[in-house]
């Protein structure tokens, strides 16, 4: 069994999983996600995580890793995705994670308000983000789902000049109080 897995979608690199260092974040938006959950709380501190796409559940590996205590829950779309990770890329025994199978928005409001100290949408179908899961009601209800201070992180894909980028950054805005914009 190799120790690190690069998962491909339609030959996209999706997720890097080290199942020997789930601390290694090998693609940089990972790492940016990895420091902004670091921190939403003190170090070692449980946090409760909401994933909205799971992928080869980095992240979620991640925060189990240096969170050891954590509740997280990762919701994915894709039910074949979700069970070849579980074939290949098992997680631990240990870490609590549990994997959903759905659509991200369906889910985020059926959560009762206050659940998660994090929400990271990191949502894609082919190269885009569906257009239901950036619209201002899902923003609200990201923001409805944490409890206070909470942490609503969102991988944002784009290119020049930057159209899509720049509307979500204003939909967000739109319901946050403070922002912040992450980008290369």
């Amino acid at each position: 069994r190799p120790e690190a897995w690069t998962l491909l979608l339609d030959g996209t690199p999706q997720s890097h999983v080290d199942l020997d260092d789930p601390e290694h974040l090998e693609f940089e938006y990972m790492r940016w996600l990895g420091h902004l959950t670091d921190l939403a709380a003190p170090a070692g501190e449980p946090l409760r995580v909401l994933h909205l796409g799971g992928g080869g559940l980095t992240l979620a590996r991640y925060v189990a890793a240096t969170r050891p205590r954590s509740s997280q829950v990762a919701v994915e779309w894709d039910a074949a995705l979700v069970e070849l990770v579980r074939q290949r890329l098992p997680l631990p025994r240990r870490p609590r994670v549990r994997v959903r199978v759905g659509d991200a928005r369906a889910v985020l409001e059926q959560v009762p308000p206050g659940s998660f100290d994090v929400v990271v949408a990191d949502l894609f179908a082919q190269a885009r983000t569906p257009a239901h899961l950036t619209s201002v009601e899902f923003a609200l209800a990201a923001a409805r789902a944490l409890r206070e201070p909470g942490l609503y992180a969102a991988n944002i894909g784009d290119g020049p000049p930057l159209r899509h980028a720049r509307a979500q950054v204003a939909t967000v805005r739109s319901v946050f109080l403070d922002a912040c914009l992450i980008a290369e």
